[in-house]
């Protein structure tokens, strides 16, 4: 039964209350336990108590930190055998992934999407790498998908995170925090990996990876560097080719990392860290035919990837009060993509080699500043961070789609068309696309904590904002603009605004907190991607806003249990929707229509039954909805009624892990068996289709060779479950499912110095 309106806004109350009355009672049950003996060894950091985050902009606690907050360690990691975001960011509380595309498949947290897959706008999680925006504002050409060798870890912050850091958290961030340069030690590691995925045509998967660091000067001067490649096998038949090609979409990943840390002074830090990542698809990855592993297409559709960036960054110890940080960054990006457009343009061909095609190249600069103060915790009854910072992103792209022989066509049929074919289909170009857009973005902002007695903290911060977003579009002449000359479009749009935090926490002990949070996020407009094609759509849409109301506990019973736990009521106003104009064209646009609440739980519990079993689980329950109508031209009744579920929303999802690790035998075995659950979910708003509904199970055995090497096997997916991933583009002639990898087995072998 869905849950009403106003009981959905009272139960964080109600949950902060009954959090109040229970605190008392967990509070005595703490207070004969004392801090695990092993809190600082590697078996305690899996259960994720005492791994030290930075996403908050300090370094603290993540068990300490009165926020949801969510980090998978290095160690972590590694033990499953996890290299991009879909082999453990789904398996995180209130986390799916959006995996379709690799480049523009993203995070979305607490589901606070529009669409399942990225089609307009900025996008609703924020992409950090060492705490630097790796993501511009509007469409992304690229979202970093970092490779997770040689990672310190992942931080996954639940809930918009305005304050902190601007725009683009509606919904929470993921922050990679990449190992930089150690100048106490020498250190070097490697891994190798070989595997085979079912539907691959015995093409095996592939990995090597290897990393130094070599003091310069004892304690003062390091560098490190990190080289890696991998291949995944493709599992897609394309049969649309001539000849029809098995496991066509096999996907490479290459990067390079280097980092020189230099320590002049006691208490002076300076890091540069350089980051390079491409990616090579060969042929796209959704299939066409329903419970498949096969696509027709009449011609491969690759894709690439990358980015490239440098940042260079100070930390300074200010004596006894505070600590300067300050850091700034050049990111690189580039984009290249091919799809197929099988709607017979002009041509009337549907398949085949010379159906028509699209490509797009683009490209972007991203350079980002920030200078904060952030006192020191002394014990004292305040604490304060306050900061400034700047971003300047400029994108360019040049879409264009070409129909083979529609310039012959066009001149041998001249009655059908009321135009040239050197104007339709100039060199069968039926249409182009040009984009050329600024942004910048400058904010101030900070957070205070006050401690009035112990075990209460209050803190309240905020961010004032004033971004522009400028931008160019251009629609060329063409058959498919129906236009004779070329239509633009341009916007030059400012915003201002404020985004407020505020929070109690009651800390009784080290082993118990409850908080209440409220918080704000946002995102920035942008021009309309058909601006100037027709009047009746609009140059530009305007930023959107979340505010989110939650509350919630983390607690540690008799050194086995720990529990984390939240409950969250989110509203989401302004909603940029991706709607359409009037016929016969139906051109896209985007405008602010519509609101949307989701009211969810999540829960993240440990339980180490004995010293080498371990039980683990995250559970979400979410109800996320439309609370006012959204307009849609093509929807029944002209769009989509308060009730709505918003696209990719799963009711549940669970992740479950069990770990047994015998440390005291020798070649410390490890075992670990990990299960996986998405309910179904619409992909889009009136869509039939439905992605999850799935079981997804994972094994991994580990055993050390000798003092430096360990050898691990592993079965992903071990029941070779069909499930759908995506499936945003189903019409009558393009179906387009993305699906879940199928069994994929191997070994690893790992080498530490």
């Amino acid at each position: 039964m869905r849950i009403s309106r106003s009981l959905r806004t009272t139960s964080v109350a109600a949950l902060a209350l009954g959090i109040a009355l229970a605190a008392p009672g967990m509070a005595h049950a703490q207070s004969a336990a004392t801090a695990p003996a092993n809190a600082n060894d590697d078996s305690y950091a899996n259960n994720g108590q005492d791994i030290i985050v930075t996403a908050t902009k300090r370094a603290e606690s993540q068990s300490q930190i009165a926020m949801p907050i969510s980090a998978i360690s290095g160690d972590q990691l590694n033990k499953m055998n996890a290299n991009s975001l879909s082999d453990y960011i789904n398996r995180l509380p209130g986390v799916v992934f959006n995996d379709y595309q690799p480049g523009v498949s993203e995070v979305v947290i607490r589901g606070i999407a529009a669409t399942t897959y990225h089609e307009q706008g900025q996008t609703t999680v924020g992409y950090y790498l060492n705490e630097i925006n790796v993501v511009e504002p509007g469409f992304p050409i690229g979202i970093p998908d970092v490779d997770t060798f040689d990672l310190d870890r992942v931080e996954v912050l639940r809930g918009p995170q305005g304050t902190l850091f601007g725009s683009s958290t509606l919904g929470g961030l993921v922050n990679y925090v990449v190992k930089t340069a150690d100048p106490t030690k020498v250190d070097a590691a490697a891994e190798g990996l070989i595997g085979s995925t079912a539907h691959s045509g015995g093409d095996l998967n592939y990995a090597g990876k290897v990393m130094v660091n070599l003091p310069i000067i004892k304690d003062k001067l390091a560098v490190r560097v990190m080289a890696l490649q991998r291949y995944d096998a493709g599992f897609i038949d394309n049969i649309g080719l001539t000849p029809e090609k098995k496991g066509s979409n096999d996907f490479r990943t290459r990067g390079l990392r280097g980092s020189i840390v230099f320590t002049p002074f006691e208490g002076t830090k300076i890091t540069y860290l350089g980051a390079y990542q491409d990616t090579k698809l060969d042929d796209q990855t959704y299939i066409t035919y329903a419970n498949s592993y096969s696509r027709s297409t009449g011609r491969v559709e690759p894709q690439t990837t990358s980015f490239f960036l440098n940042s260079l960054r100070l930390d300074q110890d200010l004596g006894d009060v505070a600590t300067l940080t300050v850091l700034g960054a050049i990111d690189e990006k580039k984009n290249y993509t091919l799809f197929t457009d099988p709607y017979g343009y002009v041509t009337g061909t549907f398949t085949g080699p010379n159906v028509a095609y699209d490509y797009a190249n683009a490209n972007a600069n991203i350079k980002t500043i920030e200078g904060r103060v952030a006192s020191k915790d002394n014990g004292g009854p305040l604490n304060w961070l306050i900061g400034v910072s700047y971003m300047r992103a400029t994108k360019f792209s040049y879409d264009q789609m070409f129909a083979p022989g529609a310039n012959a066509y066009i001149t041998a049929n001249p009655g059908g068309f009321a135009y040239p074919a050197s104007v339709l289909a100039p060199n069968d170009r039926i249409y182009g696309y040009l984009s050329d857009t600024l942004n910048t973005d400058f904010g101030v902002f900070g957070e205070a904590t006050w401690k009035p007695i112990k075990g209460f903290e209050i803190t309240v911060g905020g961010r004032y904002y004033s971004t522009r977003a400028e931008g160019d579009v251009t629609n060329k002449a063409g058959f498919v603009s129906g236009s004779p000359v070329d239509l633009s479009g341009h916007t030059d749009q400012k915003d201002h605004g404020f985004t407020p935090k505020a929070s109690l926490a009651f800390r009784p002990n080290s082993h118990f907190l409850a908080y209440m949070t409220y918080s704000r996020g946002y995102r920035v407009g942008g021009i309309n991607p058909n601006a100037g094609l027709l009047p009746t759509i609009p140059t530009a849409y305007a930023s959107d806003k979340v505010d989110n109301y939650e509350a919630g506990i983390k607690t540690t019973l008799w050194n086995r249990l720990t529990i984390d736990a939240s409950i969250y009521n989110i509203d989401w106003h302004g909603i940029q929707a991706r709607l359409f104009g009037p016929a016969p064209q139906y051109y896209s646009y985007v405008t602010n229509a519509g609101s949307a609440n989701i009211v969810g739980v999540e829960f993240a519990g440990s339980f180490r039954a004995t010293h080498a079993l371990t039980l683990s689980t995250n559970v979400t329950y979410s109800d996320a909805e439309l609370t006012t109508f959204l307009p849609d031209t093509f929807a029944v009744g002209g769009g989509y009624v308060s009730g709505s579920t918003l696209p990719g929303s799963s009711k549940w999802s669970v992740a479950n892990t069990i770990s047994y690790d015998r440390d005291d035998l020798p070649g410390k075995p490890s075992f670990e068996i990990a299960h996986r659950y998405l309910s179904k979910a619409p992909v889009a708003f009136g869509s039939t289709s439905t992605r999850g509904d799935f079981n997804i199970f994972d094994a991994r055995a580990s055993f050390t060779l000798a003092s430096h090497f360990r050898l691990t096997g592993f079965v992903n997916n071990m029941f070779n479950e069909y499930g759908i991933l995506n499936a945003p583009f189903t019409s009558q002639f393009a179906p387009a499912y993305s699906i879940v990898r199928p069994r994929t087995y191997g070994l690893r072998i790992d080498w530490k110095l």
